[in-house]
């Protein structure tokens, strides 16, 4: 078991990785901070966006900063949920069932365009993600510690796919979106790249071991009640609303809270302010929700979801004690 870190070494720790990350990921900084909170609140992350924005590159940079086994999963139609879990395989030597893991069995592990294989394979990933075991002809056999999910998907080329169904995406934290990078950042992007790969010069600033530390001191962040509360009301409010057909679960709440914690670590703080909360609104709950009027071109287009959180946040009032 590792040894508990202190507040200055959380940070220390914590800053290295967004700087590390941040040499290969030009001019994203709030996605490779999306990310690591993912990975140290313990939860799953999907990126929707664009083919070559660097979302696979995204999370191949976490991996190696934190010096992780990483594997990467091409979903595609034919793709078996045992290629996910394992499958056992019989050892005529032994005359004995042997489990094989699958892909999933890695500390971070890159679900590419998920949205393209079937649901019964999309369904592998639901006991990984949320139990951190695959049970395979009745064993339980555990995941790795660190244990993160990053699914990418294309939210234009959706012919001939598999969305995926609200019980799945509740799985996953939060959703972000890279989107293209400045004009800057592209000609860094071009110089930087003709002449060497920083993903591949990208060497680990921690080692899997310091991150369970990381972890554990981002759960000993202070929430008070009053900011619980306000989260509470938050999720409520949006179960209620006339433009929601569906709203935010009970695990969504949780998961806010936590990614909270995170948040205010990473800013030195000890303990969580009405303002993690609403920062991490639209990434953690958006993807959950559902409009009650559909929109043209699938729930990106025109989403209604990011103005009507907007507006719950500021219809409820803000908490004073946050200590």
């Amino acid at each position: 078991m590792s040894e508990p870190i202190t507040a200055e070494r959380f940070r220390q720790a914590t800053d290295e990785i967004l700087r590390a990350v941040g040499g290969v990921i030009d001019g994203k900084p709030q996605a490779v901070r999306s990310t690591l909170v993912a990975l140290l609140a313990e939860g799953h992350l999907l990126i929707e966006d664009v083919p070559g924005v660097g979302k696979t590159v995204l999370a191949r940079a976490i991996a190696a900063s934190i010096h992780a086994e990483v594997r990467r999963i091409q979903f595609t139609p034919d793709l078996l949920p045992s290629d996910v879990t394992g499958v056992s395989v019989f050892n005529p030597a032994t005359r004995e069932f042997t489990f094989t893991p699958g892909a999933v069995f890695a500390n971070l592990v890159i679900a590419d365009e998920i949205n393209r294989s079937s649901p019964k394979t999309q369904s592998a990933l639901l006991e990984a993600m949320e139990e951190r075991q695959v049970t395979v002809d009745g064993r339980s056999h555990r995941l790795p510690d660190p244990f993160l999910v990053v699914a990418t998907q294309n939210p234009l080329e959706m012919e001939g796919t598999y969305p995926l169904p609200e019980a799945q995406r509740d799985r996953f934290m939060m959703r972000i979106s890279m989107g293209y990078p400045d004009a800057q950042a592209e000609a860094l992007m071009l110089r930087q790249r003709d002449t060497e790969n920083p993903l591949a010069a990208l060497r680990p600033v921690v080692t899997v071991r310091e991150v369970a530390s990381l972890i554990r001191f981002a759960r000993s962040v202070h929430v008070a009640p009053a900011i619980e509360e306000y989260a509470v009301a938050i999720a409520q409010a949006t179960r209620s609303h006339a433009d929601l057909r569906l709203g935010a679960s009970p695990r969504a709440t949780l998961q806010l809270v936590r990614a909270a914690k995170v948040w205010a670590a990473l800013d030195g703080r000890g303990y969580v302010i009405p303002d993690d909360i609403t920062d991490l609104l639209e990434p953690v709950f958006a993807h959950r929700l559902i409009p009650s009027r559909s929109t043209a071109g699938g729930r990106r287009a025109g989403d209604p979801v990011p103005q009507i959180l907007e507006q719950i946040a500021t219809s409820i009032r803000v908490p004073l004690a946050t200590r």
